[in-house]
């Protein structure tokens, strides 16, 4: 199967109303049921546990798990391991699922990946790893994980940008310290230990979005009217070792904005008086 073809068919992997010849819709016994040891997502917030198996408690299980059988009889999770936890907790012994006999243990990856960007509540940098991990693996596109995942392409390459961001700034990023904005208008700042300076600030409450913008401002300029410094011309250089060779002490000629200036150097009376009589003033 192909990568674009893998593309398109995981939309179809979460959409109720898709069944094809190889799906079947039944319910199965809990204890049927066994997660994927390679799920890439080992942390389940425990609160937000709970909350789903309260919604299930009181709604069911809305969303079938998708799982695939195995030769022991039983079945593994492909797709949904927070509802199956979720059912557990509520006290239930049956959950509705689609059975799927014709993914390949690269596929059953990819789709657990898939499933954890579209219904866990991930952090922007997990989400982003997320993507990568998909991309670097699996050679997806950014083209067929916005078909994929029903988002905008922008969105994900975005994401995938604060990939760039120093260590500590997205460290500060993934707990929740920092916004996607900051991080935003962070990414504006070149110097990596100025970013990370005013990433720390920032997550301290010292500076709003709008500040981090207009630092990265003034940085920015500094940068540039360093860049636009006018280059040295040759002759003034042939003309400071012509003089200096001439009136025998050293003369340099420093470059001004507006106006420029000719130093001659001397160490006492009697040689700044031969110098003039060198240059024949009086």
């Amino acid at each position: 199967m192909s990568n674009k073809r893998i593309g398109g068919d995981f939309s179809s992997l979460f959409d109720d109303n898709s069944m094809e010849e190889s799906e079947s819709l039944r319910t199965l016994r809990i204890s049927e049921i066994e997660p994927n040891k390679g799920q890439p997502r080992k942390v389940f917030d425990k609160e937000a546990m709970e909350q789903l198996a309260e919604s299930i408690r009181v709604n069911g299980v809305l969303q079938p798990l998708l799982v695939r059988p195995l030769a022991t009889g039983n079945y593994q999770i492909i797709a949904g391991e927070r509802r199956w936890r979720a059912a557990k907790i509520a006290g239930l012994s049956e959950v509705p699922v689609v059975i799927r006999d014709d993914l390949s243990e690269e596929q059953v990856m990819q789709v657990a990946l898939i499933e954890n960007l579209q219904r866990e509540n991930l952090n922007p940098i997990e989400e982003a790893q997320g993507y990568r991990e998909l991309i670097d693996t699996y050679k997806m596109t950014q083209d067929q994980l916005s078909k994929a995942l029903g988002k905008p392409r922008s969105s994900i390459a975005n994401s995938l940008g604060l990939l760039t961001l120093p260590v500590g700034v997205r460290d500060l990023l993934a707990d929740g310290r920092l916004s996607a904005g900051h991080c935003k208008a962070l990414k504006a700042i070149k110097d990596p230990a100025l970013m990370t300076e005013i990433a720390v600030r920032a997550s301290e409450g010292e500076l709003s979005v709008r500040s981090i913008e207009a630092i990265a401002k003034r940085e920015a300029k500094r940068e540039e009217e360093k860049t636009e410094v006018k280059p040295r011309m040759a002759y003034y250089t042939e003309v400071e070792i012509s003089l200096t060779e001439a009136l025998g002490t050293k003369v340099r000629i420093c470059e001004g904005k507006k106006t420029n200036t000719l130093q001659i150097s001397f160490e006492d009376k009697d040689q700044l008086e031969g110098i003039l009589r060198l240059m024949a003033v009086k």
